[in-house]
């Protein structure tokens, strides 16, 4: 079966802004043929002579009936190979947003030779005539889909070729090292050494040293990307769900006096100070009343499992200290972010746990006291992570997956020189770790089918 996302000679056409009705509606060309496509349909200069990067004036007409149509007025923006997103010659066409003329617009496009994108496509194009190397088109990607301050930062970084020069500058020195020992193998009777092993030593250390700690930044990088998750649990009518909805700030979740009223994981996403936190509200722990509701609190210890920030509620008129202190004992065991919140504050006299610890917020999430130290607390957690202070976070299973396996070829070298082994077989796991960083920028050929993978999450106009 023939890729669709194989290198293409066809001149392609989509929408590029939202689908719908709006002010303006930008329908997007790329191809050797852009020019002489829209010139058909359209009523002005003469497109194929103007310069480029400049914008035109005219109208957009139907000639398929025996009649000429008017279908809209347009503003035609022309971009000449190779400056332009794709590198090929392209076209965007500023028309009304009106669905019918939109589609208009496509149909005469397409009637006059072009063929309807494919998710991602122009982006691919744009990849491979090398205006961005992989790593920043996936960058795209994420710059689109970016709902905080920080995705969209990690997202720019990325996209600027932040990461790419970091994984470049890995690549071209074992590139260097490998050609040394290439040559050692050329000269394999005369026993001579060209590649100074202990300076190789020091590279493959520094290199790994690098790599794993750009690996830990995925851990965090991947759930700043999906939203950190932060689990709301503690007893039935402790006002778990009353704080939910007062953190969001709107009726999400259902209150009740009745105990047991959360059956099933409720979860929404809420951007404070920049980070994307996803908060899930859950069943109240207890000995179940029934199927049901042992089934939502099964549901809330997986949760507890997933989560990266836990908030342990308690009520603060009801719950002894002693209750509080054996969940927080509890709690404290599973590696996790804990914030120890006291809830109903507003009629609280006196509650000290024997050791207050810093992550301890009063709140009234009925009355909304106190909400704001909590969301600080919570933000703070991960303002103050080292991680976030270094320019380059690994957001990516792919790119990840890839350090993995240049970190394990590395140790393979290492292992490989304190054994002595042979130049030959040194070479070997330095070329794996050269092609697994070239898979990451695309510097070496990438399979089409991941390729395929990679461009068709996109949006059908980029």
């Amino acid at each position: 079966m023939t890729n669709p996302y194989a290198i293409s000679t066809d001149t392609i056409v989509a929408l590029a802004t939202p689908e719908g009705e709006g002010a303006i509606a930008i329908i997007r060309l790329s191809g050797s043929q852009s020019f002489t496509i829209v010139q058909k349909i359209f009523k002005g200069k003469d497109l194929n002579i103007v310069p480029s990067h400049t914008i035109h004036f005219g109208k957009i007409v139907s000639t398929l009936q025996e009649k000429e149509e008017l279908i809209d007025e347009v503003l035609v923006s022309i971009f000449r190979a190779p400056h332009s997103y794709t590198g090929e010659d392209a076209i965007e066409i500023s028309c009304h947003g009106s669905r019918f003329i939109v589609q208009k617009i496509l149909q005469l496009c397409c009637a006059q030779g072009a063929r309807l994108a494919l998710p991602g496509e122009f982006t691919m194009r744009a990849f491979l005539h090398g205006k961005l190397d992989l790593s920043q088109a996936e960058a795209v990607a994420d710059l689109i889909h970016s709902q905080s301050e920080l995705t969209h930062k990690m997202a720019m970084h990325q996209l600027r070729g932040g990461f790419s020069s970091e994984i470049n500058q890995f690549r071209e020195q074992l590139i260097n090292f490998a050609a040394l020992i290439e040559l050692e193998l050329d000269f394999g009777e005369e026993d001579v050494e060209f590649a100074d092993r202990t300076s190789l030593i020091i590279l493959i250390e520094t290199i790994r040293s690098k790599v794993q700690f750009l690996l830990q930044s995925f851990v965090l990088g991947n759930v700043m990307k999906k939203g950190v998750p932060v689990v709301i649990v503690g007893k039935p009518n402790a006002g778990k769900s009353t704080l939910f909805n007062a953190l969001l700030n709107e009726d999400r979740a259902l209150v009740s006096t009745i105990a047991g009223t959360t059956r099933d994981v409720i979860e929404e996403l809420l951007i404070i100070d920049g980070i994307q936190f996803r908060f899930i509200d859950t069943a109240g722990i207890r000995d179940a009343k029934d199927a049901i509701e042992k089934m939502g609190i099964e549901k809330t210890y997986e949760k507890i499992q997933q989560s990266a920030v836990l908030l342990y509620v308690f009520d603060a008129k009801t719950d002894t200290k002693e209750d509080v202190e054996k969940a927080i004992e509890a709690f404290a065991q599973q590696s996790i972010h804990l914030i120890i919140v006291a809830n109903h504050c507003d009629k609280l006299i006196d509650f000290e746990l024997k050791k207050m610890p810093s992550n301890y917020v009063v709140i009234s999430a009925k009355k909304g006291m106190g909400l704001q130290e909590l969301k600080a607390k919570i933000a703070n957690l991960f303002h103050s992570d080292k991680t976030l202070q270094q320019a380059t976070i690994v957001s990516n299973a792919r790119h990840a997956d890839a350090l993995k396996r240049v970190d394990h070829s590395l140790a393979e070298v290492q292992q490989g020189m304190d054994e002595n082994k042979t130049s030959d077989l040194i070479s070997i796991d330095i070329k794996m770790a050269l092609s697994a960083l070239g898979e990451i920028t695309g510097a070496v050929e990438v399979d089409k089918d991941i390729l395929g993978t990679i461009f068709g999450k996109f949006c059908i106009g980029k």
